[in-house]
């Protein structure tokens, strides 16, 4: 029984690109920190949501037509956005 459940647990996983943008607060300065990575994520808001858990944030996610999942963080002022681009 144990197998069967580890089992149905790895078919909600699904792999994706991310990309981690963190906005510059400076008006001036357009210029963004930008990371990227390849994970097994078997839900997006529960994953950004785990990268900041003692933030007071705003999140709000959007599901784009190619499946793309962008998620939008207001971190007490500051903005970054995270994208999950299945592979």
């Amino acid at each position: 029984m144990e197998a069967l459940n580890a089992a149905e647990g790895e078919k909600n996983m699904k792999e994706y690109e991310i990309v981690h943008e963190i906005f510059n607060k400076c008006s001036g300065n357009q210029m963004r920190d930008v990371f990227v990575e390849e994970r097994e994520v078997e839900d997006p808001e529960a994953y950004v949501r785990s990268r900041h858990p003692d933030k007071n944030m705003v999140l709000t996610k959007d599901t784009l037509p190619d499946g793309t999942v962008i998620i939008d963080l207001d971190l007490s002022g500051g903005r970054q956005r995270y994208s999950f681009t299945e592979i």
